[in-house]
């Protein structure tokens, strides 16, 4: 087949970036030839015969708003100039003004608009106000997006019920969730010196941006101070404009904080942690998340997080309330006093995410690929050529 990605980023450190980076590797590997239509992508993945890279340049243009839709302008242009010559279109989101024939869904605006926890209001500033109208266009061009493709792949059964709420469902909705490097997130010898993380204390690990609330790190120190003095926590991710560092002064535990700023080798801090808590007010699909099942680490997540639906009883622990501080105390403790359940919980998370490797996401896609250009080919047989039926 060949094959179109149209995203923002294809490389190995970036969430969406990865997901279409594994999906490169997997057609590659399977004899078909990729064109990334992106702004940047992957040295390795460029310099491979197979691949073709047409770099979008970024508009220097004011404002995110205004530099997505002119990538949005110039991706939909070369997509109808260039149609015919593939078989499958992939675009991820709403990312071009063009058709497609899988768009692989990573974040729904108007399911963050409507989550309850949404932060801004249209009147209380000018930067609040350009937050909404930044989520309400995204939403009308999703929209425009969604009944624009032939197959709609979410990353998680909760992303797909955002999709669905915008009127748009059936058998044209498939869900694959997102993958994880099961050999390099893996258990193993603790190096928490070299984060400059004490050695005694039950550690927990949080990582995240730390500039909004979304990821909810406020609700995990709030929680902190009702756990035992022996329990401390890490905290990954850019402090840069962060007010998390102010609260944990106010709460009284800078003794029991470590923030270890950006983490290059996450890995590594994995397996010099013992559990890992994110109780994220919203999210598609975390990455991190699924790296610390793969870890082997005790996860302690909330239901607003659409990475705890891969979460059984037995393989971590998953709360109704992102904002029940009591009640994610009380999981923490329990997991930190008692070690047979906590092995327990990251044996059975490591099992988890073995079922979700890299390797299974993308051949999924890969499956999605076959199904579209079947039904296309169907479509396009002369009258009386007998074919077998394709449903997606």
């Amino acid at each position: 087949m060949r094959i179109l990605i149209v995203t923002h980023v294809v490389r190995k450190n970036d969430g969406q970036g990865r997901v279409n980076y594994e999906v490169v590797l997997a057609a590659l590997a399977a004899g078909h030839s990729v064109t990334l239509l992106a702004a940047e992508a992957a040295p390795e993945l460029v310099e491979h015969p197979r691949v073709r890279f047409v770099r979008v340049a970024r508009s220097r243009l004011p404002t995110r708003l205004v530099q997505y839709q002119m990538f949005a302008l110039r991706c939909g242009a070369w997509i109808r100039a260039h149609r015919n010559g593939f078989d499958v279109v992939h675009v991820n989101g709403f990312i071009a003004w063009a058709g497609s024939d899988v768009n692989a869904v990573h974040f729904v605006h108007d399911g963050w608009y409507r989550c309850g926890f949404y932060p801004f209001r249209l009147l209380r500033s000018f930067y609040h106000a350009y937050q909404v109208l930044y989520t309400r266009l995204n939403i009308a061009c999703e929209k425009w997006s969604f009944r624009h493709t032939r197959v709609i792949v979410p990353v998680s059964q909760k992303v797909a019920g955002e999709v669905r709420a915008l009127g748009i469902g059936g058998a044209r909705v498939q869900v694959i969730h997102n993958g994880v490097d099961v050999d390099e997130f893996r258990p193993g010898a603790s190096e928490r010196a070299r984060f400059g993380l004490p050695q005694a204390p039950f550690m927990l690990l949080f990582a995240g941006d730390l500039r909004m609330s979304r990821k909810n790190l406020d609700t995990v120190l709030h929680a902190l101070v009702h756990t035992s003095t022996n329990v401390h926590l890490a905290v990954a991710g850019i402090l840069h404009n962060s007010p998390y560092p102010a609260l944990v002064e106010s709460l009284g535990l800078s003794g029991r904080v470590h923030f270890t700023d950006m983490v290059m080798d996450m890995p590594a801090l994995m397996r010099s942690v013992d559990a890992f808590v994110f109780p994220s007010r919203y999210e598609p699909m975390g990455l991190v998340l699924l790296e610390a099942l793969s870890a082997g680490l005790p996860v302690i997540t909330v239901r607003t997080a659409g990475g705890a639906e891969v979460i059984a009883r037995d393989s971590g622990v998953v709360l109704d309330d992102p904002d029940d501080a009591a009640a994610l105390a009380a999981a923490i403790m329990r997991v930190a006093d008692d070690p047979d359940y906590a092995r327990s919980l990251g044996e059975r998370a490591r099992e988890v995410a073995r079922g979700l490797s890299w390797q299974a996401m993308a051949e999924r896609y890969l499956t999605v690929y076959e199904q579209v250009h079947a039904a296309r080919v169907a479509q396009t047989l002369p009258p009386g050529c007998a074919t077998e039926p394709v449903k997606l």
